[in-house]
C-alpha cells in the first residue's frame, strides 16, 4: 500500500466516492466486518440540529474530571483534520491518523479489485477514528452525528445511550423539509431499552412515536429532567427533584443550560456503568471549552467567534448579542458568508437588528454562496442596511477592524462578530493565525 502523509491520506479519501455526502449504512457496516470493529467501550451517541459540539465537550468534560479515558469525534473541523478525533481533549496524531486511515483502506480494497468498497470521506474519517480509538483502551467515546441520524456513518456503532439535542430545519435536501421528518431521521440514532435523550423543549411527535415504537428508554427535557438558573449558577433537576447545584458553564449563553442538562441526563442514565460524582460535573461546567461557540478571541479591538449557520442557531446568537450590549450606542460589526445551500435570508432575518454594519465576503469553499447572493439575501429583508464587500474574509476583518477603531461614536463596547457557518470561523481563524500579530 502507497505510504501516504497525513495531507496524501486527506486528499485520497476526498476523491474516494463521487458523492461528498451519501447517506446510508450498508457500505460502512460491511467495512467494519472486515476490520473485525467490534468497540468493547461505551458509546454516547449526539446528534441534533445545534447544540451537538457543545453536549459532546460537555459529556467529553465530565467523564475526563471523573477520571475515565475518554475519546470523542467530531466535525467540522476549523483548522486541522486533528481536532475531530481526540482522547482526552488531545488531539489524535498525523501518524495515529495515518494508521487509521491505511486499516480502513485495506479494508475497504479487500483482496480484489471486485471487493472493493466505495466509501465517502466521513465514513473512511468515521471508521478511522473508531479504529484508533479500539487501539487505545478508552472507557468510552462521544460520537457526533455528522448529518441526520438514522443513515448517518456514526450510527453504525450501536450505542449505550443516544441524545438529540435539538430539532430544526437543515439540510432539508437529506432531511425533509419539515420538523416532522427531520425528527424521523434523527429518532433513528435511538435504540430499544436504552437511554434516549431528547434536550428540544417541544420535540416533533415522529421522534416521540419513533421512540416509544421501540421502547427506548426516553427521557425529555422540560418533562423527564429539568434546568433552573440560579443568581449564582444553576440547578439540575430530575422527577422534581434538584439533583445537582452547579456553576454556569464556561461556554457562553443561557441556552448552553439545555446541552448542559442533556449531557448531566445522559451521565446519569449510565451511572451504573460508569459512576461520575456531583463534583467531577461541578469541574466539568468550569472548565469545559469549545471553539467557535460565541468565543471571544480578542479584547482590543473585541473579536467574537459564532459557527451559527442556521435560523435556529442565530436565534441563540441573537440572544447573546443583545445580552453583550452594555450599551445602546454600541455597535456592531459583523464580518458575514454562509454556505449557498443554507437559509442565508432566515439567518439574516433573525440577526438584522442586531448587526450595525455587514462585512461580506465568499468562503474559501466550493459551496459558498456568491457575495452577490449574500448582498441580496441581506437586503431582502433589511432594505437599508449598511453593507461592505470584500474579496475575503481576510479583508473584511481588517476592515472591520478600522472601521470599528476610527468611527467617530465608538466606544469601548462595540464588537466584532465573525459569523454564519464553521467555514467562516475557520477562514477567520487562518487569518488570525497567520497576520493577527501584526495586522490585527
Amino acid at each position: 500500500m502507497t505510504a501516504r502523509n497525513l495531507a496524501a491520506w486527506l486528499a485520497h479519501i476526498e476523491q474516494l466516492h463521487p458523492k461528498s455526502i451519501a447517506m446510508g449504512l450498508e457500505r460502512v457496516q460491511q467495512v467494519m466486518l472486515r476490520l473485525a470493529l467490534k468497540p468493547d467501550f461505551k458509546i454516547i451517541t449526539v446528534a441534533g440540529t445545534n447544540g451537538k459540539g457543545s453536549t459532546c465537550a460537555m459529556l467529553s468534560q465530565i467523564y475526563l474530571q471523573a477520571g475515565y479515558r475518554v475519546a470523542c469525534y467530531t466535525s467540522p473541523h476549523l483548522l486541522r483534520y486533528n481536532e475531530r478525533v481526540r482522547i482526552n481533549n488531545i488531539e489524535a496524531s498525523d501518524d495515529d491518523l495515518c494508521r487509521a486511515f491505511a486499516a480502513v483502506e485495506q479494508a475497504r480494497l479487500g483482496v480484489d479489485a471486485a471487493d472493493e468498497i466505495s466509501l465517502t470521506y466521513f465514513e473512511v474519517g468515521t471508521l478511522a477514528a473508531v479504529w484508533h480509538f479500539c487501539q487505545q483502551n478508552v472507557d468510552i467515546a462521544v460520537l457526533e452525528i455528522g448529518l441526520g441520524g438514522r443513515l448517518d456513518a456514526v450510527n453504525a456503532f450501536s450505542p449505550d445511550c443516544a441524545v438529540v439535542t435539538s430539532v430544526d430545519i437543515d439540510h432539508q435536501e437529506f432531511l425533509g423539509n419539515t420538523r416532522e421528518s427531520i425528527g424521523a431521521e434523527k429518532a433513528g440514532v435511538y435504540r430499544t431499552g436504552l437511554p434516549a435523550i431528547c434536550g428540544d423543549l417541544n420535540p416533533p411527535q415522529s421522534l416521540m412515536d419513533y421512540a416509544q415504537k421501540i421502547h427506548a428508554d426516553f427521557k425529555c427535557i422540560g418533562h423527564d429532567f429539568s434546568y433552573h438558573k440560579t443568581t449564582t449558577g444553576w440547578q439540575y433537576a430530575a422527577l422534581g427533584q434538584i439533583l445537582f447545584e452547579l456553576p454556569l458553564p464556561a461556554l457562553e449563553g443561557d441556552y448552553q443550560l439545555m446541552n448542559a442538562a442533556c449531557a448531566i441526563a445522559a451521565v446519569q442514565s449510565m451511572q451504573a456503568q460508569l459512576p461520575v460524582d456531583a463534583q467531577a460535573i461541578s469541574r466539568a461546567m468550569l472548565q469545559v471549552k469549545l471553539t467557535g461557540r460565541f468565543q471571544t478571541v480578542s479584547l482590543a479591538p473585541k473579536l467574537i467567534l459564532d459557527v451559527a449557520h442556521n435560523p435556529h442557531a442565530a436565534i441563540a446568537l441573537a440572544k447573546n448579542l443583545k445580552a453583550h450590549k452594555v450599551q445602546s450606542n454600541a455597535k456592531t460589526f459583523a464580518v458575514f458568508s454562509m454556505l449557498a445551500d443554507k437559509d442565508v435570508r432566515g439567518v439574516v432575518d433573525v440577526l438584522k437588528n442586531e448587526i450595525d454594519v455587514w462585512y461580506v465576503a465568499s468562503i474559501a469553499h466550493v459551496r459558498s454562496a456568491s457575495v452577490d447572493e449574500l448582498v441580496t439575501a441581506i437586503l431582502s429583508v433589511a432594505p437599508s442596511a449598511n453593507i461592505k464587500t470584500f474579496d475575503s474574509i481576510a479583508e473584511a476583518c481588517k476592515h472591520a477592524k478600522a472601521d470599528m477603531q476610527t468611527c467617530l461614536d465608538g466606544n469601548e463596547n462595540d464588537k466584532i462578530i465573525a459569523f454564519g457557518s464553521f467555514f467562516t470561523v475557520s477562514n477567520v481563524m487562518q487569518y488570525l493565525k497567520a497576520y493577527a500579530a501584526v495586522n490585527f
